[in-house]
């Protein structure tokens, strides 16, 4: 597939799952849940309440661990008819904090790939969630330097990156996004006339999943690691 990278000034880059792992953090944080509740109701059930009490609260809560903790604690209080100890409701805060507690692991070549790169373009971290968890892990892993600065996002449409290039003072030609994400990272990016990579992770988030009929026609590269992207957009 030929995609003309030349015009490209400024590369952003999400970061769970791109730069490192999380969404693996995530579902080991409801496998302990499920077992704290699995007196109330089957794993299966637990997974599914949460997942719809999380998108209830995504207005109020937006992305991130503690817009979770607290989906949690309101589905514990819920399938326990507020019968729920106080001992519990500690360790689901627990299970909160050992999540944001966790440490950076990077991805396959990262360090590697924004070295080179930073070199020759702007790169930035373009995420959404809770900016101060997000903050704490760009200090945890060591790559703050290879980075202009962080936009923490409260969503990645097109309203919200076309927000982010006018404060780049960019075009959309001349902006490149590289994330695991096609909802988030991949096809906003397309529609307002940018460029996006994808590098998919193996665990994919259940609201992150989009059909493959809305993007199979789109033009994008996919790699399966972050090593490929220099000799792509050379």
């Amino acid at each position: 597939m030929e995609i003309d990278y030349s015009n490209i000034k400024v590369i952003g880059f999400d970061a769970d799952d791109t730069l490192w792992v999380n969404e693996t953090y995530f579902r080991e944080a409801e496998e302990a849940f499920t077992k704290l509740l699995s007196r109330f109701e089957t794993p299966n059930k637990i997974d599914q309440e949460l997942f719809k009490m999380v998108m209830k609260n995504l207005p109020t809560y937006g992305y991130g661990i503690k817009g979770f903790v607290l989906s949690m604690v309101e589905i514990a209080l819920d399938l326990s008819n507020h019968t729920i100890s106080n001992d519990v409701i500690k360790e689901i805060l627990d299970i909160g904090k050992s999540m944001i507690n966790k440490p950076v692991e990077l991805l396959e070549g990262v360090e590697t790939v924004l070295k080179k790169l930073s070199k020759s373009f702007r790169l930035i971290v373009v995420t959404k969630g809770d900016l101060l968890d997000q903050e704490r892990k760009l200090e945890k892993s060591g790559l703050l330097d290879y980075f202009h600065h962080i936009e923490v996002l409260s969503d990645k449409q097109e309203a919200n990156y076309s927000k982010l290039l006018n404060h780049l003072d960019i075009k959309p030609s001349e902006f490149l996004m590289i994330g695991n994400s096609l909802k988030s990272d991949v096809l906003p990016l397309l529609n307002i006339k940018a460029k996006a990579i994808h590098i998919p992770f193996h665990i994919t988030w259940q609201h992150e999943q989009v059909h493959e009929n809305v993007y199979k026609t789109r033009q994008y590269h996919t790699i399966k690691s972050l090593l490929e992207l220099p000799e792509i957009i050379k």
